[in-house]
Parts: C-alpha cells; structure tokens; sequence
C-alpha cells in the first residue's frame, strides 16, 4: 500500500460513454512505461455479482481464472493488460452490504450502530486496497461504476474522497464526461460537462483530469474555458474522439499526453514516450485486412452483441492476426429452422454455436450444428455449443431422436448431457457453478493438439452440464471422439469429428483467455479453417 498509487475513474453526463475503455487504455500505457498495474470495477448495483442477471439486463457476464463471476468491463482491462484479474477485482454493492451485515452479525462492532459512513465506506476502501495485498502493483486503477449523481455510486465516490485525503499523494480523479454537438447550431456544448464536475465538488472530490468524450475535435479555447471552469488545467483536458476501434483508444490517449499528465500529478519521472509497436501493429493489421470471411454466430441474444462481448472479440484478436477481416452474421437461433437453414447460413464459411442457458432457441442451435457436420462447414460450438454438438449427434447419427440434456428435458430416456454429481443438491443460482480455471488433457493426433501444441491447458468454465460419459463408447464408435478431458475428473472437455473438415466443441470457454497480444489459438485456427473452406467453396 504504501507505494501503491489509486487513479479513480468516474463518469459523468451519461452512461456507456467508455470508462472501461478509458480506465484500460491509462492502464495500458503506464504498464508500457514499465509500471505494473491492475484495474478493479466497483459496481453500484446490489447483487452480489451479475452471475444472476440474464445478458439482456448487463451484457456478458466474464469470468476470471479464480472462478469470480464479473461485469464486462473486466473483460476489457485483461484484453488490453494481457494479465488476469481475480475476485479482487470485481466489487458490488450487494457484496459490500453483505460483508458489513456478516460482521455485524457476528458482533466484529461490538454493539455500535452500523452506518454507511465509517462501517460500509471502510469496508469499500478495504476492498479497494485488497487488490495490491497478494501482489504489489505500482498502480491501482479504480473504476466506479454509475453516472455522478446517482443515489448508487455515492459511498463508493465518498470511500475514494476519503482515501484521497488520508493517502496524500497517493490518489487522483480521472473524470469522464460527454460534450454533446449541436447539428443546428454547429457547436459543442461544455455545459453538461459543468454540471458534471459541480456534481462531483459536491461530494467533496476534485477532479484531476478531465476527459471529453466527443465527436468532433476540441479547440484549445474549449479546453480552456472547461479548465478554467472545473478548476483544472487546460492541459489535463482531454480530448477522447470517437474512433472507429476500442484499440485505438490507447493510442490517442497517448498523443494527448494523458499518461504524462498523471505522471507529472503523482510527481513522477515522466521519461521517455512509450512507441507501443507491438499494440500499433495489431490496429494498422485490425483496420487494413488483406482478406475477409464470413462466419455465422448461432445465438440466442444476438440482437444484444455485448452479450456476446469476449466472442466477438476474439475475432478481432485473431482475425488481426490473419489479416482478416471477420464478418460476423449474428443470427438468432429462435429464427432458424431446416426450411431456412441453407437461406441463412449458406453464405457463411464458419459455424460458431454460442453459450447460453436454458431451452429458449436451443432448437435452432441444434439445427445449425446439423447443417454444418453434415456439409462439412468448420464449425465451432462453446459450453453449450458444444452440448447441442453433442445431442445434435445422438439424435441424428446414433439415432436416439429423443435425446437430451437433462437441462433441457429432465426426463430424457437418453441424457447424453447430464447434470454434474455435485450440482445435484445446489439450488441456489448464484455462484454455484462449475466456475474458472480447470486443468485439461488433450489428446495426441487430434486437432486441438495441433492447434495448442501441447498436452495441457488450463481453459475458464462456467456451466452446470456435462458429458454423460455412459455413451462416451457409442459416439466414438460412430465418429464423435472426445480428445480432451479433466485429469482430475475425466470430465469431457473437448469433442471433434476427425473425419470433418473442422469440427471443434468445447466445454469451456476460450474466449475468456483471449488478448489482444495473445489471441486464442482456437479462434485462430478456426478463422483459418473458414478462409480455406471459402477457397474450396
């Protein structure tokens, strides 16, 4: 703690304006200065975790290697970090109340009256300070979550208030805000943005740098009448233009000098400017690809693309790499049946069957895996994906039609996907999943060794089913062959058709895994298995 330095970020104006993106691009250019750093998001809402919210009402729910069901936004600090968060690094209201209520039940105040101020502000700067325990970090970027003036977010502002003043020094405030374009006018508008920072010297808090979100460019006289309002130097007014990439945020944060500032603010040698080759080589190949290719997303919730946040960016990771450009058709599984099957998936070269929970659609995912296996299109199915892989193939190769996962029908005379022994007795949803890291042996001579080149990998999982290894014998026997499993369990992790082109399923979930300098060699593979299907095709 005592070297330890706590960059706030807080937003104002409006909601969605890109705090974790900000919060990410900071932390990728001090870690480029030779900074170590994490990132935590401090969530207002009051579930423990989103592990319970349906993706409509939050997005993709990430997990971590430790098990810690998360907001999205953790998703991004890994991608642009290229290092993993934990539990640490994901704190909810409802998590902090919790706490508080346990101690106090168990008497830890000695009888005092509980109150927000000191007992659940301490207990938020404890969680904020937790982060760096295990291992130090140079730099602890805190997003708080919300929009300044809501009811929510306001312990969580007063707990950062108050580290500031008691680690003197040590902390400052990075606001973002939103300077709106008036098309009939032609002008941007800094008002709300003055209203934003007066609602924060409300609480107490001063921000140190200001960023602008805005869609045209900012003159030096607008940058200086916000300063000069907000009691902040022109120079620590930043200017954050729309870009047509999330990669490009940390790049331009870098010519703004928004790194250097915080340096100067916390007295610290600024050196020389990072060049960040290896991330300006990932945008120059992101934005120019030499090649393109279609592929089909097979979900439930693709009217809703952050629901399907760390998928979709996984493309981008590897497709980068390929120097492609991955054109995803989001097509929703309730919609697709055999009549429109070939409509709708004929012109893509990659079947990808997406994660998800529960009957809704299911009977379109299964469709979609049957048009792929049986004309030979790479296809790809993730955690459930990979469970209607399975029942698609015992009901149309085995023969068993009426075959299932028991999630789906719990009195299938054929459950090919099971529920898991220990989850039998659990009914609680929150958190009680097969969840995080979890060892897994790949076979030799199968595809997926080719593509990870070793035995052992450590895959995120977060699910309920499993393969009913009592039918394991039958489906390799009729060409469905597992070659990957849990050595601790022998669990099936991995399923492939050898005598496909490319034909991958897996329990897990790769896309977690996923950074923009290290993209998922699975994702890798499977964009290259889809460019050469669309030579042949």
């Amino acid at each position: 703690m005592s070297k330890t330095k706590f960059i706030f970020v807080t937003g104002g104006v409006a909601s969605s304006l890109g705090k974790g993106i900000i919060s990410a691009s900071v932390g990728k250019l001090l870690q480029a200065r030779g900074y170590s750093v994490t990132i935590q998001k401090l969530d207002p809402y009051l579930n423990i975790d989103p592990g319970t919210l349906n993706p409509y009402e939050h997005g993709e729910c990430y997990v971590t290697i430790d098990g810690a069901e998360t907001d999205l936004d953790l998703g991004h600090y890994e991608r642009f970090l290229n290092y993993p968060t934990t539990q640490a690094n994901s704190v909810t209201t409802g998590r902090i109340y919790r706490n508080v209520i346990e101690k106090e039940r168990r008497g830890d105040f000695l009888g005092k009256t509980v109150q927000i101020i000191p007992h659940i502000t301490d207990e938020i700067k404890r969680n904020i300070k937790l982060v760096s325990t295990k291992e130090q970090f140079d730099f602890v970027i805190t997003e708080i979550g919300g929009t300044v003036g809501d009811i929510e977010s306001l312990p969580f502002i007063e707990a950062a208030r108050q580290m500031k003043w008691e680690h003197e020094g040590q902390c400052m405030f990075v606001h973002l805000t939103f300077v709106p374009y008036l098309a009939a006018s032609g002008e941007l508008k800094t008002k709300p943005t003055q209203h934003s920072v007066k609602q924060l010297l409300e609480t107490g808090v001063q921000p140190d740098v200001l960023v602008l979100r805005t869609e045209k460019p900012l003159s030096h006289d607008i940058k200086r009448k916000v300063g000069l309002f907000c009691n902040i130097d022109s120079e620590a007014v930043i200017e954050a233009r729309d870009l047509d990439t999330i990669y490009a945020v940390p790049l331009a944060m870098l010519d703004e000098g928004l790194d250097a500032i915080i340096l100067k603010k916390f007295k610290l040698k600024v050196g020389e400017t990072p060049t960040l080759e290896p991330w300006r080589t990932f945008v120059e190949k992101h934005k120019n690809p030499k090649q393109t290719v279609q592929i089909a997303l097979v979900g439930k919730y693709v009217e809703l693309s952050d629901a399907y946040k760390s998928i979709i960016e996984s493309f981008v990771h590897a497709g980068a790499t390929l120097e492609c450009k991955v054109i995803l058709k989001m097509i929703h599984s309730e919609t697709l049946t055999e009549e429109n099957v070939q409509e709708q998936l004929g012109d893509c070269k990659g079947v990808l069957v997406a994660p998800g929970f529960g009957s809704r659609g299911v009977s379109g995912k299964f469709v979609a895996v049957q048009y792929a296996r049986e004309n030979n299109v790479p296809f790809f199915g993730i955690c459930l994906g990979m469970q209607c892989a399975v029942v698609e193939f015992a009901r149309n190769v085995l023969g068993y039609e009426q075959a299932n996962s028991t999630e789906m029908n719990r009195k299938t005379p054929y459950p090919v996907i099971d529920i898991m022994e220990d989850q039998k007795g659990v009914l609680e949803m929150g958190g009680t999943m097969r969840l995080g890291g979890f060892p897994c042996e790949i076979k030799k001579r199968s595809l997926t060794y080719k593509i990870y080149k070793t035995t052992d990998i450590v895959e995120r999982h977060r699910h309920r089913y499993e393969f009913n290894n009592k039918y394991l014998e039958e489906f390799e026997k009729a060409g469905m062959i597992a070659t990957g499993f849990n050595p601790n369990t022998n669990l099936v992790e991995i399923m492939e058709i050898p005598s496909h082109p490319w034909f991958v399923a897996v329990q897990f979930h790769p896309e977690y895994r996923s950074t923009v300098l290290a993209p998922h060699p699975l994702f890798e593979a499977f964009i290259g298995a889809a460019l050469a299907y669309a030579k042949k095709s």
